[in-house]
């Protein structure tokens, strides 16, 4: 039987993963409002990606139909009665409906649970082990190319894999909201399969070409300061082509 419910919504650009960390700071006099109902009534809110419109002073905004509840963890309150909070992204939904936008919108939504497949446990964990060693050759290659230390815990179990996998990938927000969309972990998993064997050669050639440069660098400017700017490299400039 299908579980519904009504939902505050905070439209954001970004894509929340169940089990991923959300750290937010709410400054807008309307989410603001949300955000203390939720903590009153102490419910969770839903993250949905922005289809059209933009996060701030836009009552228009036009979310996807697929989102994820933020569970709020810890709040810290701020002057002029900003939040800073943390919260915990727990379950997929769909949108029903909108049956409020003032102050903020609120839905009607069904929540989802992965659907039902062939019970062939071997084949999800074969994927599952695939899928994670290309990912942690991914994560070594950040590590590598950034100086940052990577500390993720990675499971073993293939929903929540698919999930942590997807939070991590440094692709476009469009890419990630069609992970979340996917309704089995098993197609989530095949799909992040692909991004990673079309990611891992390019990070590897930014990384000698990185390290080539670097080298330069520091030869045509001894005892100086020099800068790479590695963080156009990330996100929105990987390709999927």
């Amino acid at each position: 039987m299908e579980e519904t419910g009504e939902l505050r919504l905070f439209p954001l650009n970004t894509v929340l993963f169940p089990g991923a960390v959300l750290n937010l700071h709410v400054f807008e006099e309307r989410y603001r409002r949300m955000i203390a109902e939720c903590l009153d009534a102490n419910e969770a809110f839903g993250v949905v990606l922005i289809r059209e419109g933009q996060e701030a002073g836009d009552p228009d905004v036009t979310p996807h139909e697929i989102g994820t509840t933020a569970e709020i963890s810890e709040v810290t309150p701020l002057p002029a009665g900003r939040y800073y909070i943390s919260t915990t992204g727990k379950r997929r939904f769909r949108i029903e409906r909108i049956v409020r936008r003032d102050p903020y919108l609120v839905a009607r939504v069904e929540y989802l649970n992965d659907a039902d497949v062939d019970d062939d446990e071997e084949r999800a964990c074969e994927l599952t082990h695939r899928v994670l060693g290309e990912f942690r050759e991914y994560m070594k290659l950040l590590v590598a190319f950034s100086g940052n230390a990577s500390d993720l815990d990675i499971p073993h179990d293939p929903t929540d894999a698919s999930y942590v996998v997807g939070d991590a990938l440094q692709v476009a927000d469009a890419l990630k909201q069609r992970l979340l969309e996917l309704r089995t972990a098993e197609a989530r998993l095949a799909a992040e399969l692909s991004f990673l064997r079309k990611l891992l050669p390019q990070l590897r050639s930014l990384l000698e070409r990185k390290k080539a440069q670097d080298s330069i660098m520091r030869d045509d400017a001894p005892g100086g300061e020099f800068r790479t700017h590695q963080e156009k490299y990330f996100g929105k400039h990987f390709s999927m082509n």
